[in-house]
């Protein structure tokens, strides 16, 4: 690329977006392009801190909907756009994308482009679904281009006429962000000190579900069907790894009361892939779900997966090769899944071979990098 670098501009709601799923990305597309980072941070040097070569922006967005703070931000957004002149806005997550398509719109930008992640109204019934759907339509039609992360989720949305099929696409084979094979791998040393912390024998099965702990992501559905199994297989536990956002670990005790010696807590980490690696099989029990990104690290660590059959969960486990599908809520098929998998090793053994492979030929970070510069140079 020669001349005057273009101008892109990312915004996104939260810190932990950038962190978790976009550092890679943006590193490479400043290489080709003058990219400012619009993020909601207290944090003067969160640039710096991550080795981001972005102009830093901070603002206000909050992911809960407050009409106050949600005006300030769009005019906060818009008076931004409008001094800055970018060439191209990219939004992730739907608040920001909602607010950045609008401001984006409004200011005049050439090209808006938001990428979904999973839609909070697809549990939702009633008013409160008609609202956040009509929000997701009043940003589909503010921007010019559209990404989904899962073919099935691009599917939904189309189905659910949120937006066109020919506005609507998958980059690669889909995932925002891809894996990273050289920090989620499997890794022996890792495997024994986690299970060495939480005292479980290197022999014993150790079921994992990480990320958010509320009711969306099926939980308390995974704590049921533990309780189901837990008393004819008295060599497995069950692990939750991240917050507790729903307030559910008193709710999860109580169903698992009889078992509580093999239930496990790890509120916060930095490095899932050492609890990936110290697993036998992931549990991804979900709702709703844009990809599953978890599922993907999980199967490039070697770890076959038990999922929900539902849009961007039925796109990283291909079923019967790198794990399990059942319909989500229900606790008697997800304990029949787990049955298959605590009983038969050689199972988990040829399904996490299969996993690992997957990840790497068809979710490779690299290859989701490469497809973002492929279509931000086709569009600029």
């Amino acid at each position: 690329m020669t001349g005057v670098k273009k101008r892109i501009c990312l915004v996104v709601a939260s810190e932990m977006t950038v962190t978790a799923f976009l550092k890679e990305q943006i590193i490479a597309l400043s290489k080709h392009y003058n990219v400012s980072l619009v993020v909601n941070t207290r944090q003067a040097d969160f640039a710096e801190a991550n080795g981001l070569p972005v102009t830093l922006i901070p603002l206000a967005i909050q992911r809960a909907i407050n009409p106050i703070a949600d005006f300030l931000a769009l005019f906060s957004l818009l008076r931004v756009f409008r001094q800055n002149h970018f060439d191209l806005v990219h939004s992730v997550t739907p608040k920001a994308g909602l607010l950045a398509m609008l401001a984006g719109k409004l200011a005049g930008v050439p090209l808006r482009m938001h990428t979904f992640t999973g839609q909070v109204w697809a549990t939702r019934t009633g008013f409160l679904r008609l609202l956040l759907k009509s929000m997701d339509r009043l940003l589909a039609a503010s921007a010019t281009h559209l990404l989904a992360d899962s073919t099935s989720q691009r599917k939904f949305l189309i189905d659910q006429n949120v937006t066109r099929t020919d506005k609507l696409k998958v980059l690669a084979e889909g995932s925002i962000s891809g894996v990273n094979a050289a920090r989620f791998k499997p890794e022996s040393v890792a495997r024994k000190e986690i299970r060495a912390q939480l005292g479980i024998d290197e022999h014993h099965i150790l079921l994992l579900f990480l990320g958010r702990l509320n009711r969306d992501k099926g939980v308390l559905d995974l704590a049921t069907a533990f309780a189901h199994i837990a008393n004819e297989n008295r060599q497995v536990h069950l692990l939750f790894v991240g917050p507790d956002e729903g307030s559910l670990h008193g709710e999860i005790e109580s169903i698992c009361a009889a078992y509580k010696a093999r239930i496990h807590f790890i509120h916060y980490t930095r490095k899932p892939e050492s609890f990936f690696a110290a697993s036998d099989v992931f549990c991804l029990p979900s709702y709703r779900e844009g990809f599953g990104s978890v599922v993907i690290e999980a199967a490039a660590c070697g770890i076959p997966a038990i999922g929900s059959r539902i849009y961007g969960v039925s796109d990283a486990i291909e079923e019967g090769k790198s794990g399990f599908l059942f319909e989500a809520g229900n606790v008697d098929e997800l304990s029949t899944c787990l049955l298959q998998l605590l009983t038969d090793e050689s199972l988990r053994r040829r399904m996490g071979e299969d996993a690992l492979l997957r990840a790497r030929r068809d979710f490779s970070s690299e290859r989701v990098t490469q497809a973002w510069l492929e279509y931000y140079d086709a569009l600029l």
